[in-house]
C-alpha cells in the first residue's frame, strides 16, 4: 500500500511541476531588440506612423519574420499559427489601414484586462521600424493575402 501511495504522490508532484511551468511560460515575455539593418529609417521614430510604411517591402517582411519569432511566437505561435494562448494573427488581424490601426494600438498599449497583462507594450522598448517590419511579415501570412505564387502584373506579359 505504501508503494502505491508513493507512486501516486510522485505522479501528482510531477504533474503539478509541469502545470506550474506551463502557467508561468505565458507571462514571462520581455520584448527583444530587433535588428533593422536594411530598412529606411523613419523620419520621426518618436511619433507613430498612421499606416505601415513598409507594407509590401520584402526586406521588412524578412526582418519581421525573425522579429516575430523572437517577440511574438511564444504566445501567437510559430509562423503566427496560434496554439490557442493568443489570437491567430493570420485570421484576426485585417490587411490595410484597419489592421494597421489595431496593430499600432497593441504595440503602444499592449493588452491588459482586469489588471492582468496579456501582452506587453512594445512602444519605447523596441524600435518602431522593427515593429512595422513584424506587421509587414504578418501581411504576407494573412489568410486574406494574395497567393504567393500569383504572378506579378509585369511578369504576365
Amino acid at each position: 500500500m505504501q508503494i502505491a501511495t508513493r507512486s501516486v504522490s510522485a505522479a501528482l508532484a510531477a504533474l503539478a511541476l509541469v502545470a506550474a511551468t506551463n502557467a508561468f511560460a505565458h507571462g514571462d515575455v520581455t520584448p527583444q531588440a530587433i535588428n533593422i539593418s536594411g530598412l529606411d529609417p523613419l523620419k520621426d521614430s518618436a511619433t507613430w506612423e498612421e499606416t505601415n510604411p513598409y507594407s509590401g517591402n520584402e526586406r521588412a517582411a524578412e526582418i519581421g519574420h525573425h522579429a516575430f519569432a523572437q517577440n511574438c511566437a511564444r504566445c501567437h505561435g510559430i509562423d503566427a499559427i496560434s496554439g490557442g494562448i493568443a489570437p491567430d494573427l493570420r485570421e484576426t488581424l485585417p490587411l490595410g489601414t484597419e489592421g494597421d490601426e489595431i496593430f499600432r494600438e497593441r504595440m503602444i498599449n499592449g493588452a491588459i484586462r482586469n489588471g492582468v497583462t496579456y501582452m506587453p507594450k512594445f512602444d519605447g522598448i523596441v524600435a518602431q521600424e522593427g515593429l512595422w517590419a513584424i506587421r509587414s511579415w504578418l501581411e504576407t501570412v494573412s489568410v486574406d493575402a494574395p497567393p504567393k505564387d500569383a504572378a506579378k502584373p509585369e511578369e504576365k506579359k
